[in-house]
């Protein structure tokens, strides 16, 4: 059995990684090469984009792909519903496998907003923000004056940045005593991030508990699939064997 990971999720890397150990299963996993340097899987690989859900259609008969696995990031909407059309074109298998959201506990001071915009307008003036939603999206908030941003991504955003901004380049994972270093000595007020989920960024919530720090939480987009669906590696590794099983 074929299968094709759309990755670059730790969990997209974790499943290559269990499945190369499975006898009957070969895995190419596709990233999206947005990252100068990222942390390659086991196994196969292929970097770049399809070109829409027809080439990827077309991509998946030409490689004779029996079944796609989605385990892109929680946001990474556009690549879902192309993995959707793409194999309802072709009748090829489609799993869903997503992380579970995070969730607040005892102590979160969190607000809920829907967008990357809505989350630039609820900036309160003077505010000292850490803003840790990778580089994607940072241009959203290059017309908030008013306050200071502390950005963490991998790479150098792409576009405009907010005029008053400090940027740390750096990977996860990271523990909760670095996090609270970093909240304490840049004085931050605010954080904002994106509820990807995960264990990988999971520190920056706890450390925000920790010190009475309020979190602006950034919804996921919607994501209506009538794939299977599943939030763990285990459970992706037992749904293929499954269909591995039934198929011979």
């Amino acid at each position: 059995m074929k299968i094709l990971i759309l990755g670059g999720t730790s969990e997209s890397r974790n499943l290559a990684a269990a499945v190369n150990e499975e006898p009957g299963i070969e895995a190419v996993t596709s990233l999206a090469g947005r990252l100068a340097d990222p942390v390659l899987p086991v196994g196969q690989t292929r970097i770049g984009g399809f070109g829409g859900p027809s080439a990827l259609a077309q991509w998946l008969l030409q490689n004779s792909i029996d079944v796609v696995v989605d385990a892109t990031h929680p946001f990474a909407a556009t690549i879902g519903t192309h993995a959707e059309l793409a194999t309802r074109l072709t009748g090829t298998a489609l799993l869903v496998l997503t992380r579970p959201p995070w969730k607040a506990g005892e102590g979160d001071r969190w607000t809920s907003v829907a967008s990357m915009p809505e989350a630039a307008a609820s900036v309160t003036p003077g505010s000292r923000v850490f803003l840790t939603i990778g580089r994607q999206g940072v241009h959203h908030f290059a017309h908030v004056e008013h306050s200071w941003f502390l950005v963490r991504a991998i790479d150098r955003p792409d576009g405009p940045v907010p005029p008053h901004m400090t940027l740390v380049l750096d990977r996860g994972p990271f523990d909760e005593r670095h996090e609270a270093t970093l909240l304490a000595e840049h004085r931050i007020d605010l954080v904002i991030t994106k509820n990807s989920g995960g264990d990988m960024t999971r520190a920056k919530l706890d450390a925000a508990r920790a010190t009475s720090v309020p979190v602006l939480m950034v919804d996921r987009p919607a994501r209506p699939t009538a794939a299977s669906t599943v939030d763990t590696v285990d459970a992706a590794v037992d749904w293929l064997r499954n269909r591995l099983l039934a198929a011979i």
